[in-house]
Parts: structure tokens; sequence; C-alpha cells
């Protein structure tokens, strides 16, 4: 491949599949160059195929793949210098993610807030310590002490449709200082003092139903949205001569009235409605709504749905100034981390409690229980169950007071400022000390105790989004004669021909196998150099010192999940030894979104090598040698 000129093959391939007109859009991933044609019978496949450095074309997942291996990331770069293909405003359409409208949506929701997420968190604990402590009377609310550091707490609140603005543009691939510029004009003063007169409103004749759009949520995510359509039909109608100014020029004479005349007014109500509803639940059994939230938002956690809940939950607080819907999240959280601090205290396995002592740290102190769920309660099973069970119980008697929050924080110890302005503070008290007291007392009396031997094998601790500093230690393996590839994750071994791939089945990529894991903590199979780190968390490529070029593929068109579910552990560059953690992923996403979970490794260089042998079945653990290589 050195002999590749990557320039010449990137026009080669667009020259081959119809030219840039006839591509949507271009996106890659470990080893393949991932197309969505507009028409497929304009590509010379054949002749794609023949092109030096591509290995084979594939046809999947309405994608034209042309598979090039680890030079990929080169072949696109130099793609995106002779086309606009690369660049996010350039496609008409970005791939719709796969599944139902619930796991769509809930993709949607996650890849917005996820970047404002941890501000949000941080702004919020500041105006609940804030209230608490004008509640003490340690600060004068009248103060300019406290005029500045409201301001710094509010801000992110107040001009939130500014933020989500940009998390949104880039969501729905439109301009993002276009879409901000709707969001500010939503927020100008001019605009918010209208909103607070009686006075009726007009735009050209139009009657407007004004609303105050600090704070808001949805209109904004509309509002982009439809931007993008707009747009991308204004990219294509204007002559290029005038289609850079003219384009967010009229979109903005287009989309501001739009967005006071019709989408606001409208989304705003569906959003007042929705906060009614969930106020008329808590109203009519309290207890109910409060054990069914209190019970069932650690399962949320664990599927990635609680995402869904965010702006709901926003929109609430911006409505009536609290959250009602927020309340059992308290001694929810709290009895997940008292669940994890039990196993501390009763698990005879090292490695568990190594990790269930941050974890819970973690889960009282930040609210964080990924840790916990993923690394310690879910993989014994009963301290989860536990944990949910004293939600529940929890969740109704704090529901029964009427607890909410004022701002938006992470349920904690920390955020608990924020409970406390809003219902029965007694009962808070309450539900929230008998959640943690019954999570830690079953699991303590009934939780499994692991015996020590149960961590030998490195496996018995599955992968957690927060647990990197507990794999920092590689797993020990015996010394072999020779350049031994290792099983990064226990599990099923697979022979690469019944690898339900065409490319990585055919060889084309080298010899390997394929595992089918037994949990989502994936290791190194070799002491070498990070030279591929896919951003998706999904695909490694490690260099070892001896020039062994490995590839760790995490299940099969997993590229397609854009990371959701995935970990990366490393990046680019990095020094690993044989052991070490590269990633983790939520298996059970993986499978649920329909991906097969299989782990492929393989010795890209295979031709370059005097043979490389493989394991083709059987069980294998962590460690074990997996592939054979005389240099």
């Amino acid at each position: 491949m050195a002999s590749v000129d990557y320039r010449s093959l990137a026009g080669d391939i667009l020259q081959g599949v119809g030219g840039e007109k006839n591509i949507v859009s271009a996106a890659h991933c470990a080893t393949r160059l991932r197309l969505k044609l507009r028409d497929e019978t304009k590509a010379d496949t054949a002749a794609v195929e023949k092109l030096p450095g591509v290995i084979t074309v594939m046809k999947a997942g309405g994608q034209y793949q042309v598979v090039i291996g680890d030079n990929v990331p080169t072949v696109y770069a130099e793609l995106g210098k002779i086309t606009k293909l690369t660049d996010d405003s350039a496609a008409d359409e970005e791939p719709a993610p796969k599944g139902n409208l619930l796991s769509r949506f809930i993709d949607l929701i996650s890849s917005i807030f996820s970047p404002v997420i941890w501000p949000l968190a941080a702004a919020g604990l500041l105006k609940a310590f804030l209230s608490l402590a004008i509640q003490l009377g340690w600060l004068d609310p009248t103060s300019q002490t406290n005029v500045i550091l409201a301001a710094t707490a509010d801000a992110l609140f107040y001009f939130l449709p500014l933020f989500l603005a940009v998390t949104a543009a880039k969501k729905f691939r439109t301009n993002q200082f276009t879409s901000m510029a709707i969001a500010g004009a939503l927020v100008y003063p001019s605009i918010v003092a209208l909103a607070a007169k009686p006075d009726a409103v007009s735009f050209a004749g139009i009657p407007v139903v004004m609303m105050n759009y600090t704070s808001s949520v949805i209109p904004i995510l509309v509002a982009v949205w439809l931007q993008g359509y707009l747009e991308r039909f204004l990219t294509r109608v204007l002559p290029s001569a005038i289609r850079n100014f003219t384009t967010p020029l009229l979109t903005l004479l287009v989309m501001v009235p739009l967005v006071l005349i019709t989408v606001g007014p409208v989304t705003t109500f569906a959003a007042k409605g929705l906060s009614a509803g969930i106020g008329a639940a808590f109203t009519f059994a309290p207890w109910l709504a409060g054990a069914i939230m209190g019970g069932f938002w650690q399962v949320f956690v664990l599927f990635g749905l609680h995402w869904g809940f965010v702006p709901g939950m926003l929109n609430e607080i911006a409505t009536s100034g609290h959250s009602l819907l927020f309340g059992p999240l308290l001694p929810a959280v709290l009895a997940q981390a008292a669940a994890t601090l039990a196993v501390m205290f009763r698990t005879h396995n090292k490695a568990r409690r190594a990790v269930a002592g941050p974890a819970a740290l973690s889960g009282f102190l930040a609210g964080i229980t990924e840790p916990g769920i993923y690394g310690v309660n879910l993989p014994l099973k009963k301290p989860f169950y536990f944990g949910i069970a004293g939600g529940v119980v929890g969740g109704a008697i704090v529901a029964a007071g009427g607890t909410g929050a004022t701002s938006f924080v992470f349920p904690s110890l920390l955020g608990l400022p924020a409970f406390t302005s809003v219902g029965n503070i007694a009962l808070l008290f309450l539900g929230t000390g008998v959640a943690v007291a019954l999570a830690f007392t079953l699991t303590f009396l009934f939780g499994p105790r692991e015996a020590e031997a149960a961590a030998d094998a490195g496996t018995s601790v599955p992968g957690t989004s927060g647990d990197k500093q507990a794999a920092a230690e590689p797993v020990q393996v015996s010394a072999v004669p020779g350049v031994e590839v290792l099983a990064p994750v226990t599990g099923e071994a697979v022979a690469l021909a019944d690898v339900q791939d065409k490319v990585f089945a055919s060889g084309a990529m080298g010899k390997g196998l394929g595992i089918v894991p037994a949990d989502g903590r994936i290791h190194a199979p070799i002491t070498g150099t990070i030279k591929a780190a896919m951003k998706t968390g999904h695909a490694f490529g490690i260099k070892s010192d001896d020039g062994v070029e490995v590839l760790v593929h995490i299940g099969i068109d997993t590229v397609q999940l854009q990371g959701r579910g995935f970990e990366a552990a490393v990046t680019r560059g990095q020094q690993v030894r044989a052991g070490d953690l590269l990633a983790v992923v939520d298996l059970s996403l993986v499978a649920e979104a329909g991906y097969d979970t299989t782990t492929l490794v393989m010795v890209t260089n295979t031709a370059q090598l005097q043979n490389v042998d493989p394991v083709t079945e059987g069980k294998l653990a962590l460690g074990d040698a997996a592939i054979t290589v005389q240099i």
C-alpha cells in the first residue's frame, strides 16, 4: 500500500461511483469508505474494485462500501480536499439512524443534549447552593454579590436556546451561526419584553401569540430541524454568485417570523400540556407516580432512555419553576449507590471491591450511577434489583410529599439543595433514607459474596463507562514463545469464514478470528502503539514493536451506531500493553439495535508475515493465545 497515490485513488473512486453529484454523503469506518449514492446504477463497481489500494466493494445497509483497509482515513481526507463531501454542510441528508421511532428519538435527544449536560448540571448545582445560602441567611438576595453569582448560575438556562442551537445544528447539518442567530432572536430583549406585555402583537398583519422563549427547549429544536430543509433547498436553487450571503439572509427572514407565528406557540403550548399532564399524574396518585419513576429510573439509564425525559424536565422547570418528575430521582439514584456500597463491604472479590468503592462515591456525591450499574450491580443482578426496590419505596414516599427540583441537577447529595424548596422536606429525607437503607440492607444480607478466585480470570468485573482507572492495570498473562495475539475478551471463538461479513470472512483484511464476547470490556490483544482509534469507539488498529499489525473490530457494521453504546479508553498514538483496556461497549444496546456483537481480531499485514495461525473454535478466556504469528 505504500506505493498507492491516495489523492489519485480518491479521485478515481469519485469518478468510478458517478462523480460528486451522485454522492449524498460520505463517511468512513476502520476499513471502509462508506458512500450513500443517489443512483447506484451509475457506479462502475468492477472498475472501482480494480483500483490499486481497493480491496473490494460491498453494498449493504443502503451504503456503497469501498473496502480499503487501514489507510481509509487517508483516502477520506484526500476525498475531502477535492470535494465538499466530508463537510457537514455538504450532504443533502444524513442517513437516518436505525431502530424504531423511540430509539431514533432517544438518539436525537442524547446527541443534542450530551455536549451541554455537564455544564447544565454544574450551573444547576450552583443555583441550588445559592438558593440554600439565601434560605440559611448566608447571602443577602439584594446584594451585588448575589446578582453576579445568580447571573453566573442562570446564564446557561436563560440562553439555553442558543446552546441547543449549536448542538442541534450539528445534528441536523445546518449552519450553526444561522441557527444561533435564530435562537438569539427568540431571546432578544425586545421579544422578551413583547411577551411580557398584555398588548396584542402582529407581524405584517398576522396575529402573533407571544411566548417567553428564554430557557425553552422544543421551539429551537424544531426551528433548526426546519432550517435544515430550507437551507438545502436554497443551496440548490440559488445562483452560486449570491448563494453565500443570500442563503442565511433568506433563512433568517423566513425562520424567525415562522417560529414566532407558528412553531413557537404550537410547541410551547404542547410543552405546557406535557408539563400539566405530568403534574396531573402526580396530583391524582403521587405515590404511584413516584414509585414508577423511582423504580424505573435506573432501568431507563441502563437502556439510555433517560435522555428522553430531559426536555420534559427542563420544560417543566421553565414553565412552573420546578419539576415534580425530578423528585423521585433522588431516592432512586442514592438507592442504587447504596447497593453498590453494600457490595463493596460484602464481596470477597478484590477486583469487584476496587470498582465498587469509587462507583458508590460517584453515585452518592455526583449522581453518576453508570459505573455502579455496569461494573457492580447489574453483573451481580440482585444488587441492581434491590436498588430498584429501594427506589420504588423511596420514590413513593418522596412523591407523596410533593417534592420537586427547582433546577436541573444530577440527583445526589451535592444536589440536595435543589430538592428542599418544594414539598414536604421531612418526607423527602424519610423517603431518601428508606431507599438507601432498604437497598443497602437487602444487598448486604442477601447479595452474592463472590469468592476471591472469581477475580483470577480477569473477566469477573465487566466494563463500565466510568471504570478506566480500575482497568489501568493490564491483564497478566503467561510468557509464551513466539509472537502471540491474545484474546481481547472472553467468549466463543468463531472461524473467520463463518463471520457474517463478506469482506472479513473472505480474509481480504488478513487472517484472524471472531469472538462472541461474554462481556463488554475489550482489551488490547498485543503490546504496541495505537495506530487507529475510531471516534465511534468500535475499532482499533495496533502495531506491535515486532511489526505485527492487528485490527480489533467490535461488532459487525456497528459504525452505524455512531458511537452510541461505545466508550473508547485509548487514543491514537498511545502506547498500550497486552491486556490494557481498549473500549467498553454496551453489548445489550448493540444487540437490541440489531447488530452482531462478534468482535473481530485480524492481523492486517498477514501477507508480509511467514505464518498466521488463528484459533477457529472453542472457548477463549481473556488473555488466551488467539493467533500465533511467525514473523
